[in-house]
């Protein structure tokens, strides 16, 4: 197995252990949803279950450039989100992290993994 599939699989598992989190962590994921976005609950939950699918998705040949491009528009959906915690003093105070992290981290980072999804689109094997 070459580097780029077993990173696949390492990206994959991380995407369906983030979506499970979805459903006993749900506090969590409600605290950062923006409070004009209507339907908070369903909402974390549709999005951890595509997590997941695209997770598992990702790790399949045949469905990995169709799984990763899910991420990818999965990934931009939930942007919104990380915009409000990055400009919420109250919803970084109910997580417990502060506007640096929020902000200057974890914004980038969406684009990081965005970026990534992208790239393993590409992967053949």
């Amino acid at each position: 197995m070459n580097y780029k599939v077993l990173f696949t699989y390492v990206m994959g598992l991380g995407y369906v252990w983030v979506g499970i989190s979805h459903f006993y962590n749900t506090a969590f994921f409600m605290k950062i949803m923006p409070p004009s976005f209507p339907f908070h609950l369903e909402s974390v939950y549709v999005s951890g279950f595509f997590e997941i699918i695209f997770g598992l998705g990702i790790m399949v040949k045949f469905l990995r450039r169709y799984a990763a491009w899910g991420l990818i528009i999965l990934l931009i959906a939930v942007y919104p989100a990380n915009i409000y915690l990055a400009f919420s003093q109250v919803a970084q105070n109910e997580i417990g992290i502060s506007s640096f992290v929020a902000s200057w981290v974890r914004l980038p980072i969406q684009f990081v993994l965005i970026g990534l999804a992208y790239m393993v689109s590409k992967i053949e094997n």
